[in-house]
């Protein structure tokens, strides 16, 4: 089960208890528990100080106090309340004004849409501050520990920031000769190194701080009295006292310690090409990490794979494959800076870092080097061979940090290039992902995919009525399509959204999409009614009602325009929450309609506790009116529901010969292809029936 949302803590500056409760129910329609408290006096907001409050809404002026003076109380008592004014008249001068006071934001007390955006933006917001909080406090407590085990450490470790020593530990102290760590604080790194190496060394710095990459250097140290001695440096991005710096790590030479670093140059190299292997890359990654996290760097990972590789090791052999393998990261070598991270990271793929580079801004290099690889004529054998590459591209950005999931995310692509046409250069886009798991028969990524690209798509479909009612009525049909533009059946993608919990959000969906549509149609003159199939799950959203009210004011349509209709045996199964969604929907004038009406045990019950205007009958009670027995079936049940005041509609109307029985039976309205199928536009001629 997910965590329990906890509450959030309300604060009303408003004389109006109606208009507290109203911001209140908003608030909870929006999917947040909320605990308020509507302000009452300039002492009740000082005595509410004193607790922890998530949110405050308030109006420009109350009988007691301005929004500008409980905003500068807040402040003085320095308290984190995001604070946002609700005016009926909001002006560019006014929220300059408000911002000026310290508010978040001014909002007309009428845009219940843009308040809920604007609310949920402030508690993330105010979220992500104490969390901030939390991690800062955390952060000083570990700097404190850390602190304690570099002065206590054996290694020669120092922070350096511009090239000149911010910190240096014991140990480092002592190897250069020096007493106090007063003594290099005017001292340059670059003074500690022999100067003969001086120079290599000031390259390898400026390269390390511009590009990254390679991190470790070999060179001469120089102490106090002059004395040369080899060392290793090894560098890392840090911070000290808050601030960016580098760390340096340095390892006096030794015989062993000279062999030890010629194993791990060999453990971290690929010996058929020379590049470095797959364990060291995803290594060296982490770094990369640290850089995105810390410095907002974000860099470009690219995995090439070779074209057709099994055929080609099949076709020329292992010896002939490995000798093309070489030749392919001479050209990778030759084609990237110095220093540039590239990898052999399968069989049949490299994979290359470009730090500080957008994916958008390394394609261009990227496919300069696949065409240089498909001009190229490789030698294997005594044959010439032709390779091309698939090259997919990720980012490791602030916002995307993990490498593995970069590395995943690159290789998946350049599969996806591969087994199309290959040899080509494609960046990763989260959306094109889900599509392709949708094109791929994932019918519920492409449910997912079709929500976020609002691809689906609304027909209406006349209902029609026999007892000469000349509103225009019509019911919202849901359609997806497939990645061939055919259509997926109803039966199928509906009960798998519902599954997926996805059935509550389509509801929303067709509710937001479908009034806007009626607004535009109505505007034209048409006394036009929709009638809206909605499933289970909004059947069990306590919010839903009070959120198709603020849909309707946003659209500016009557509630009566609208016909909320569920499935009878959705009703029956939660018939508790369907008594409180009709009589809340009647309150506000809506109508309600249930269809599939007649298949339970005892249809009638659910009507004894949910007021229905309309009932849609079974479609099996209409499709073989040949049959006497069926006819008086319906008769029966059609005369029942006019006993109880619903007006009836039968479905699938599909021949001129059903109308004179359905007319017989006293049937109120009908809809079916015989009229007109569902489509794309509300342009039924109602007044030729």
């Amino acid at each position: 089960m997910g965590k329990e949302k906890q509450a959030i803590k309300l604060l009303i500056l408003d004389d109006s208890q109606n208009n507290a409760e109203r911001l209140v129910s908003l608030l909870r329609n929006a999917g947040h528990a909320t605990r308020a408290h509507r302000i009452t006096s300039v002492e009740d907001l000082q005595e509410s100080l004193q607790q922890t409050w998530d949110l405050c809404l308030a109006r420009p002026e109350t009988s007691f106090m301005t929004a500008h003076e409980a905003v500068a109380l807040i402040a003085r008592q320095s308290r984190d309340i995001p604070f946002i004014l609700l005016t009926p008249a909001p002006s560019t001068e006014l929220r300059i004004d408000a911002l000026r006071a310290g508010m978040q934001d001014a909002l007309s007390d009428e845009s219940d849409a843009l308040l809920t955006l604007v609310a949920n933006r402030e508690l993330a917001n105010l979220d992500a501050r104490r969390k901030r909080r939390i991690a800062e406090q955390s952060l000083r407590e570990a700097e404190k520990r850390c602190q304690l085990l570099l002065d206590s450490s054996v290694d020669a470790i120092s922070y350096v920031h511009d090239g000149m020593h911010i910190y240096a530990n014991r140990s480092y102290i002592q190897m250069f000769g020096y007493d106090d760590a007063d003594d290099l604080a005017a001292e340059p790194m670059v003074g500690l190194i022999a100067s003969e190496d001086q120079t290599r060394f000031k390259d390898f710095l400026r390269t390390y701080v511009q590009q990254g990459g390679q991190n470790e250097i070999r060179c001469k140290g120089l102490d106090s009295s002059g004395k040369q001695f080899p060392i290793q440096l090894s560098f890392s991005p840090a911070s000290y006292d808050g601030e960016p710096c580098t760390q340096v790590v340095i390892r006096a030479e030794t015989a062993s310690a000279e062999f030890e670093e010629k194993l791990k140059v060999m453990a971290s190299r690929d010996l058929v090409t020379g590049l470095f292997n797959r364990a060291y890359f995803q290594d060296e990654l982490e770094a990369i990490r640290d850089n995105a996290v810390r410095l907002g760097q974000t860099s470009s990972l690219a995995y090439m794979s070779i074209d057709g590789f099994s055929t080609l090791q099949a076709d020329i052999g292992l010896g002939g494959a490995d000798l093309v393998l070489t030749d392919i990261a001479q050209l990778l070598r030759e084609h990237f800076a110095e220093g540039t991270l590239i990898a052999r990271f399968g069989d049949d793929a490299c994979s290359v870092l470009i730090p500080g580079k957008e994916p958008e801004a390394a394609v261009e290099t990227l496919d300069k080097l696949r065409q240089k690889v498909e001009a190229n004529l490789f030698e294997a054998n005594g044959r010439t061979v032709q390779i091309t590459l698939s090259i997919g591209v990720s980012a490791i950005s602030e916002t995307s940090a993990d490498p593995a999931e970069a590395v995943n995310r690159a290789h998946r692509l350049a599969d996806q290039i591969s087994h199309a046409n290959g040899n080509a250069v494609k960046v990763f886009n989260p959306l094109e992902e889900l599509a392709h798991q949708a094109n791929r028969g994932n019918l519920i990524a492409l449910i997912k995919h079709t929500l976020e690209t609002n691809g689906f798509r609304l027909l209406f479909q006349p209902v029609i009525s026999l007892r000469g009612d000349e509103a225009e009525n019509y019911e919202t049909f849901l359609r997806l399509l497939n990645h061939e533009g055919e259509e997926v059946p109803a039966a199928d993608f509906l009960p798998a959204a519902q599954e997926a919990g996805l059935a509550a959000e389509i509801d929303r969906w067709v509710i937001t999409q479908a009034t806007r549509l009626l607004s535009s149609h109505r505007n034209k003159g048409a006394d036009t009614h929709l009638l809206l199939n909605l499933s289970s799950a909004s059947l069990q959203n306590p919010e839903l009602v009070e959120w198709i009210a603020g849909q309707l004011k946003e659209a500016r349509l009557p509630p009566d325009s609208i016909i909320f209709q569920f499935n009878d045996a959705d009703v029956n199964t939660y018939l508790k929450q369907a008594k409180a969604h009709t009589e809340a929907l009647h309150a506000m004038h809506c109508k309600v309609s249930l269809s599939h009406f007649g298949g339970a045990l005892n249809p009638y019950a659910s009507l004894k506790h949910v007021h229905a205007d309309y009932i849609k009958i079974d479609g099996s009670f209409a499709r073989d009116l040949s049959d006497p027995n069926a006819v008086q079936a319906l008769k029966e049940m059609v005369s029942t529901l006019h006993a109880q005041g619903k007006l009836t509609i039968v479905p699938y109307v599909d021949s001129a010969a059903m109308m004179p029985t359905l007319w017989q039976a006293g049937v109120n309205y009908i809809q079916g292809h015989y009229l007109q199928p569902p489509s794309d536009t509300m342009n039924y001629d109602f007044s030729a029936d």
